[in-house]
């Protein structure tokens, strides 16, 4: 697979979140393909949990010949080597604060249904910030 369009949605709540960003889409320039687009950065509370700390969020548009869950796994890779830490949510919650969370949304036009990885992403629909993050 070669010349294939990913949406990546990133976002972050913890530390310097601008720097986050960049450091993200630095990393993934480097891994997983070239950002051809970048979306307005937004501000925004947290989804799906309570947080004191809001999040930035951007969507980047990025050629790759990475398979999709070869996607998924590069991501997670830079997930961790930024020093995100997954812990487990408060009772009655579904998320926890992030220094920074990568986002597979979408993956050419793609339908993709694995125990891994869905594509397009299942909430896409549903949070609706991801709507108002445009490319630019």
């Amino acid at each position: 697979m070669s010349n294939n369009i990913v949406i990546l949605l990133l976002g972050t709540n913890l530390g310097d979140k601008n720097n986050n960003l960049e450091i993200a889409k630095s990393l993934i320039n480097k891994e997983v393909g070239e950002i051809i687009k970048v979306s307005n950065i937004l501000e925004n509370e947290a989804v799906g949990f309570t947080s004191n700390n809001t999040f930035l969020n951007q969507k980047v548009e990025v050629i790759t010949s990475l398979s999709p869950i070869k996607v998924l796994d590069t991501v997670k890779n830079i997930e961790n080597l930024m020093g995100r830490i997954y812990t487990q949510p408060m009772e009655g919650e579904k998320y926890v604060d992030r220094l920074i969370d990568v986002d597979i949304l979408r993956y050419n036009n793609m339908l993709f249904i694995s125990d891994r990885l869905n594509i397009p992403h299942h909430q896409n629909f549903t949070r609706g910030f991801v709507k108002e993050l445009i490319f630019i």
